[in-house]
């Protein structure tokens, strides 16, 4: 187990949210933040607080992503023409381990990144093991044969907690996914509020 997943619980605790919607989560039992320091009442957040929050969330969320490669993504990002905010999530979406993540191949996010490492998954019926690939509009990812009868992977397909959202078909009786478009941050199902425009805001200013 790497030292990030084992540390997903405390990026809920750091944050005060259950930012994967997982029931589980220690945020779901007390809101205070982890440490012996964590039940002290916390003040207003500034300006600079509230964006880098943001930043640490979005960046949480998608597996504890370094900075450097969460930079590279944003920068990216703002070099498209259109929204900066929008186009963000749309990378971010179109990483292989989150397309693994959000058809419910595996139970958690860090889970995808491992998936993909270990070589259970194919892209267009190639194997592919970097978990930051970029997945295109109609591509298939799908689960090699001999991992298709794995009991998580089995598990992981039943979880009530969430639900495969529309901008990918998956079929679980074959257990593929195609990713049939990129989406923008309001087709995105996340369990609780990201706001890319104060990650915009944070880069914009550090």
């Amino acid at each position: 187990m790497t030292k990030r997943t084992s540390a997903k619980y405390k990026i809920d605790r750091r944050m005060g949210e259950n930012i994967w919607g997982r029931p589980k989560s220690p945020v779901n039992r007390r809101e205070y933040g982890p440490g012996q320091h964590g039940q002290r009442r916390k003040g207003k957040l500034s300006d600079f607080g509230l964006q880098l929050r943001a930043k640490q969330k979005l960046k949480g969320y998608y597996g504890d992503l370094t900075e450097k490669q969460f930079r590279r993504i944003f920068a990216e990002a703002e070099r498209k023409r259109g929204d900066t905010g929008e186009i963000l999530i749309g990378l971010l979406e179109r990483r292989l381990d989150s397309v693994v993540y959000r058809a419910k191949f595996v139970p958690t996010v860090f889970a995808a990144r491992q998936f993909v490492n270990h070589g259970h998954v194919r892209v267009n019926g190639k194997k592919v093991n970097i978990p930051s690939y970029r997945v295109k509009e109609g591509d298939v990812v799908e689960v090699r044969d001999r991992s298709k009868q794995n009991v998580a992977i089995l598990e992981a397909v039943q979880l009530p907690e969430r639900d495969v959202p529309d901008y990918i078909d998956a079929d679980h009786s074959k257990m593929t996914a195609t990713f049939v478009r990129t989406p923008g941050l309001s087709d995105v199902p996340y369990p609780v509020m990201m706001e890319p425009n104060l990650v915009i805001e944070f880069y914009a200013q550090n």
